[in-house]
């Protein structure tokens, strides 16, 4: 059983799926506190400008709340914004017709919905479909898991009877690597080479969202997503 843990995120990058297909089973954390300034309400795509954020809103009352608690603002304004922006920036591209109908479908239906956590997953299953990846997916919000950062990752590991953890590079700054080889489990951690692909721009920008990739290559997307894979221990 391998397995990836990592925080729910907004039309996230394409890192993020690449730990996710590498996977038996991924784990969306998303009963941990809310960072401010993450990519979990926000990525960045491409315009002739240069890289430019789409962000969900949310208000200061949140401050303190789990992922899964947290709760959006002005729906109607930010999702009329963002299928703008994404509209004016990709609507030339060769697959953007293929994906966008569905996009803007998906953001109109969240025009009501408050729960910031539905929204992105509602996006990001409908990501993970037309990527072709059908790894297992749970929430960590219905594992009635308290522990804390090392020992949280341990432990569901441990209840998933996983024996290789497949982490993000900044895990290696608090994960406790002498627990998880105690507990008989490999660590993995992302060494992720961003491939390139086709932009209409005369120089490559790395690290947008995935939305990025999919306008431009299409079918191709998953393909190039796992020409970064690359794990250090």
């Amino acid at each position: 059983m391998i397995i990836s843990i990592n925080q729910p995120a907004y039309i996230p990058w394409l890192g993020y799926y690449e730990r996710i297909v590498n996977s038996d089973l991924h784990i969306v954390l998303n009963h941990v506190q809310f960072e401010k300034n993450s990519f979990i309400n926000r990525n960045k795509i491409l315009t002739k400008h240069g890289s430019t954020w789409l962000t969900i809103p949310s208000t200061r009352s949140n401050n303190e709340k789990r992922i899964h608690e947290y709760t959006t603002i002005n729906n109607k304004k930010w999702i009329n914004a963002h299928l703008k922006t994404l509209n004016q920036n990709y609507s030339k591209t060769k697959y953007f017709k293929k994906y966008f109908e569905e996009i803007q479908k998906i953001l109109t239906k969240s025009i009501n919905e408050e729960n910031l956590s539905q929204i992105i997953n509602n996006m990001n299953l409908f990501l993970l479909k037309e990527l072709d990846i059908n790894t297992k997916i749970e929430y960590s919000n219905e594992l009635s898991i308290e522990s804390k950062k090392s020992e949280l990752i341990l432990d569901i590991c441990n209840h998933f009877k996983s024996k290789t953890y497949l982490s993000g590079i900044n895990g290696k700054e608090y994960l406790e690597l002498d627990d998880f080889n105690k507990n008989g489990i490999e660590v993995l951690f992302q060494n992720y080479k961003h491939p390139e692909y086709y932009q209409p721009t005369n120089k490559f920008h790395p690290y947008l969202s995935v939305l990025d990739l999919l306008f431009n290559e299409g079918k191709n997307s998953l393909e190039i997503i796992k020409q970064g894979s690359s794990y250090i221990k």
